[in-house]
C-alpha cells in the first residue's frame, strides 16, 4: 500500500473519532465518564460490546487458529451464549439493585475491605495485561505490514497508538466509547465482509457456493468428542470452559460491564446483553468462515503461508496476494478493532483504581476530575510498558496466551463471585487475600502434575480449577459463628 493513501486513511478515521469525542464529551462530568449518566442506548451498546469483546485478537487470531484447530472455536463461544444468559439474569439485576459503578463495591458489602481491593487487584491485574496482549498484536501487525518498510521502530507505534486512544477518551469515557465502538464495531464488520466477498470473487464463488466451499473443506469440524484426557479441544472442555470465561471475563471484568451499568435501566441491559449474545454467535462464525476461505485460496494458489497462523490473515491481506481493497479494509479493521477493545479497557481500568483502590468516589467534582485525568493517563504509560515487556518476550499464539492468562488471574474472581452468590456465609475478610494468591499458584502445581504424571492436559478449564480452590479456601476460613 502506497505510504500517502495509509497515511490519509489514518488520518481520515482518527479524525472521525476526534468528532465524535468533542461531540459527545461537551459537558461531560465525572458521571459521564463512569457511567455514562445512565443514557446509553442499548442497542449502541449492544453494538458496541462486539468490538470490545471481539478486538484485533479475534479479528487476527481466530482466521488463522482454523489450521490446526478447525471451527473447534464454536464450542468455546457455544459456552459464552449459555454465559451471557447467567450474567443477564443473575449477576446484572444484583449489580442494578446496588447501584454499582464499579462491580467490585459488591465484595466490600459481601466480605469486606480486604476482599473488595482484592477483588479491583485482580481485575487491574487482568484486564492490564489482556489489554495489552491484544495492543501488541494489531501494533505488531501494524508494523509488520507497514512501519517496518518506513524505518518507524516498534515502540513509537505503540507509543502514538496509545496517546492517540488516551486523546479521544480521557474527557468523556464511557460516554465518548459507547459511539466510538459503534463506529469501529461496524468498521471492522464491513473489513471482514468485504474480505470474504473479494475472496470469493477471486474464487469465482457465489454465496452458496461460498458456504458449500467451507462446509465440504476439512477446517469445517466443529465438535470434537475424542480424547477428553489429551485434547484441549474436547466438547466438554471448550463448552465448560466458555461459560466460565464468559461470566469471568464479562459478568465480573469491569471493563464490559461498565457499559451495561451505563444502561437506562436494567430492562434495558437485559436486553443489551440477551441481543450481544446473539449477534457474537454469528460474528464468530464469520470470522472462522474467513479463516477457512484464507486457506482454502492459499491452497488452490500455492501460496507459502508463514508458520505463525496469527500472521496468516495480514500476510495474505497486504502482500499483494489480493486486490489492494483488501488490504485497506484490513488495516483499518485492524485498528478498529484495537482501538474499540483498548478504549473502553483503559476507561474501565481508570474506574476501578480510583473507585477501589484510592477510594476518591466522594471527593468534589472538580477534585475527582483531576484524580481521574492523572490516573488515566497513568495506565496509559503502564500499558505501553507491558506492551514493549511483551514484545520483548512473547513466542505463543497470541490467543492462547489471552487465554491462559485470563484462567489464573479471572480465577479467584469468579471463586469470590461464586461464593458470595450461593452461600451466605461470612469469611474472615483479612485472610482473603491469601487465599486469592494461593489459587493461582495451586492451579499451576496441578496442571503440571496432571500433565507430567497422567498426561492429562488442562485447556481454559483451568479456570474451573482456580475458581475452586478460591471456593474451598473462602469455605475454610469462613467465621465459624
Amino acid at each position: 500500500m502506497e505510504p500517502a493513501l495509509f497515511l490519509s486513511l489514518l488520518v481520515g478515521y482518527f479524525s472521525l473519532l476526534l468528532l465524535i469525542s468533542w461531540i459527545t464529551s461537551r459537558g461531560a462530568t465525572n458521571e459521564s465518564f463512569f457511567i455514562g449518566n445512565h443514557k446509553s442506548p442499548w442497542y449502541l451498546v449492544a453494538f458496541g460490546m462486539i468490538g470490545t469483546s471481539i478486538s484485533g485478537v479475534t479479528f487476527v487470531s481466530v482466521p488463522g487458529y482454523v489450521l490446526d484447530n478447525g471451527f473447534s472455536y464454536m464450542q468455546l463461544v457455544m459456552g459464552y451464549f449459555v454465559g451471557y444468559i447467567i450474567i443477564a439474569l443473575v449477576l446484572m439485576p444484583v449489580y442494578y439493585k446496588l447501584q454499582l459503578t464499579s462491580i467490585y463495591t459488591y465484595l466490600d458489602s459481601r466480605f469486606g475491605p480486604r476482599s473488595y481491593k482484592t477483588g479491583a487487584f485482580f481485575f487491574l491485574l487482568s484486564r492490564s495485561i489482556g489489554s495489552a496482549v491484544r495492543l501488541f498484536l494489531a501494533a505488531n501487525v501494524l508494523q509488520i505490514a507497514v512501519f517496518n518498510s518506513w524505518n518507524v521502530p516498534f515502540y513509537l507505534t505503540i507509543s502514538v497508538t496509545i496517546a492517540f486512544i488516551w486523546v479521544y477518551t480521557f474527557k468523556g469515557g464511557i460516554k465518548t466509547i459507547i459511539w466510538t465502538d459503534s463506529i469501529q464495531t461496524l468498521f471492522f464488520l464491513v473489513a471482514v465482509g468485504i474480505t470474504v466477498y473479494v475472496i470469493s470473487s477471486e474464487m469465482k464463488l457465489s454465496v452458496t457456493g461460498i458456504m458449500h466451499e467451507v462446509a465440504s473443506s476439512k477446517y469445517s469440524k466443529i465438535f470434537f468428542f475424542d480424547n477428553f484426557a489429551g485434547d484441549k479441544r474436547h466438547f466438554l472442555k471448550q463448552f465448560l470452559s466458555g461459560i466460565l470465561i464468559c461470566v469471568s471475563m464479562t459478568g465480573l471484568d469491569q471493563d464490559l460491564m461498565q457499559k451495561n451499568l451505563s444502561c437506562r435501566n436494567i430492562r434495558e441491559a437485559k436486553k443489551n446483553m440477551l441481543v450481544f449474545s446473539v449477534i457474537s454467535m454469528f460474528v464468530n462464525l464469520l470470522f472462522l468462515s474467513l479463516g477457512a476461505l484464507l486457506y482454502i485460496y492459499a491452497s488452490r494458489e500455492n501460496i507459502a503461508l508463514p508458520a505463525s497462523t496469527d500472521e496468516v490473515y495480514p500476510y495474505l491481506a497486504t502482500r499483494g496476494f489480493l486486490p489492494a481493497i483488501t488490504a485497506v479494509v484490513f488495516l483499518l479493521g485492524l485498528i478498529a478493532s484495537t482501538c474499540s477493545s483498548s478504549d473502553s479497557a483503559l476507561t474501565a481500568l481508570t474506574t476501578s483504581y480510583v473507585y477501589d483502590i484510592m477510594g476518591k468516589s466522594r471527593d468534589d467534582e472538580n477534585k475527582l476530575k483531576k484524580t481521574r485525568q492523572r490516573v488515566h493517563l497513568g495506565f496509559s504509560v503502564l500499558l505501553l510498558v507491558i506492551v514493549m515487556l511483551f514484545k520483548l518476550l512473547n513466542n505463543n499464539s497470541i490467543i492462547d496466551a489471552l487465554f491462559t492468562i485470563a484462567a489464573y488471574t479471572y480465577g479467584p474472581l469468579l471463586g469470590l463471585y461464586a461464593f458470595g452468590f450461593f452461600s451466605k456465609l461470612k469469611v474472615k475478610d483479612r485472610l482473603v487475600p491469601a487465599i486469592a494468591i494461593a489459587s493461582p499458584i495451586l492451579s499451576y502445581v496441578i496442571y503440571i502434575v496432571a500433565k507430567q504424571a497422567f498426561g492429562f492436559t488442562f485447556g481454559f478449564e483451568i479456570l474451573a480449577i482456580n475458581a475452586g480452590l478460591t471456593i474451598g479456601g473462602m469455605f475454610a476460613i469462613r467465621e465459624r459463628t
